[in-house]
């Protein structure tokens, strides 16, 4: 009976959070990613301090200098995305009349295009499809994730502010030296696991949106540089999200020059270049940083997909991963993070 009465209240504790994390994400979204960022660029804050001329610079100077270029970035990739999207509707029309095009050298090819049915069935599909009226609405919603970010850069700042007087206010919190030594040396294993594995994860992630605009550039793909930030964004979410990210320069690829066989290269050359990102080089730079079980992958793509939806995708793994590493460092928890890897080996 005590078994399903602790049974029962685990239930509703893990219901309610569930239900406070859905109605929540105004709130909690922008500062779980100033948080996840946070981490990256403290990372990249201790990085510059090995430096030969940057190093000299105090850390405060290194944190305020992280901190306006990454503000500066993120203006200028939303401005970069907003302007995208408003070249986007100049050049729909174009577009479908490529696809318009193609579809009819495919009917011409089947020899269904002198079939009675061929124009009913035009009329209800192709003719049917059109993106223009979804840009608009679009272009709105992009209001909203520019306060998103506006919160991002103030909590990450004030998070960096408070970073440095956290030891001082743990010592008076704690007030023994002994377990204010094991706690600090257990928050930093902490910090320098999950700050170690969302730089590499952001690097392999610039990497292969930097390979992709290449191929994308090559291949002359409108709005390389946008499709290479959301392959680069979109490789945060593990197995589905790659493929994902090539899909949509592919599909553009074929509405833009209406060839199948341009498109079908260009699909080759981005899952070349997915193939050794993926099979080569991130196994080898994220060493045992990423080592979740695929049901926990899988779990937590759908959780929190369901919560947040694309945002929740995007920030999945980070946020597992980080977690398996804090249940690590602590021994009474290290066993659950033994469970959720993959090879036990945490």
């Amino acid at each position: 009976m005590i078994g399903l009465r602790q049974t029962t209240y685990l239930l509703a504790l893990v219901i309610m959070i569930g239900w406070l994390l859905h109605i929540g994400k105004p709130v909690l979204l922008p500062v779980i990613i100033a948080m996840i960022a946070l981490y990256i660029l403290g990372n990249v804050t201790s990085r510059l301090g090995e430096v030969p001329v940057i190093g000299l610079l105090p850390a405060i100077v290194r944190r305020v200098l992280v901190l306006v270029s990454f503000t500066v970035l993120l203006v200028l990739i939303s401005a970069y995305v907003v302007e995208t999207f408003s070249q986007v509707a100049t050049v729909l029309p174009r577009y479908e009349s490529n696809l318009d095009e193609l579809v009819l050298r495919a009917a011409n090819a089947f020899d269904v295009v002198d079939q009675p049915n061929w124009e009913t069935i035009r009329a209800a599909t192709i003719d049917r499809f059109s993106i223009t009226p979804y840009i608009g609405p679009f272009l709105l919603s992009l209001r909203g994730l520019g306060g998103t970010l506006f919160l991002v850069v103030l909590y990450a700042g004030f998070f960096m502010a408070e970073r440095t007087g956290m030891a001082a206010k743990l010592a008076l919190a704690i007030g023994d030296k002994t377990k204010e030594d094991r706690t600090l040396d257990l928050l930093d294993r902490i910090n320098t696991r999950v700050g170690d594995y969302l730089a590499v994860k952001t690097t392999v992630n610039i990497i292969v949106g930097g390979l992709s605009f290449v191929v994308l550039v090559a291949f002359g793909i409108d709005f390389a540089l946008f499709w290479a930030i959301l392959i680069g964004l979109l490789n945060y979410i593990p197995y589905i999200g790659s493929m994902i990210g090539v899909l949509f320069p592919i599909l553009l690829g074929l509405a833009q020059f209406g060839s199948f066989t341009l498109s079908a290269a260009l699909a080759v050359s981005l899952t070349v270049v997915q193939l050794f990102v993926a099979g080569f080089l991130e196994p080898r730079m994220m060493s045992r940083a990423f080592n979740l079980s695929p049901f926990v992958v899988l779990f937590a793509l759908a959780f929190w997909s369901a919560l947040w939806g694309l945002p929740g995708a995007v920030l999945a793994v980070p946020l597992t991963a980080s977690m398996i590493i804090m249940l690590a460092e602590i021994e009474t928890t290290r066993p659950v993070a033994i469970l959720l890897s993959a090879s036990g080996k945490v």
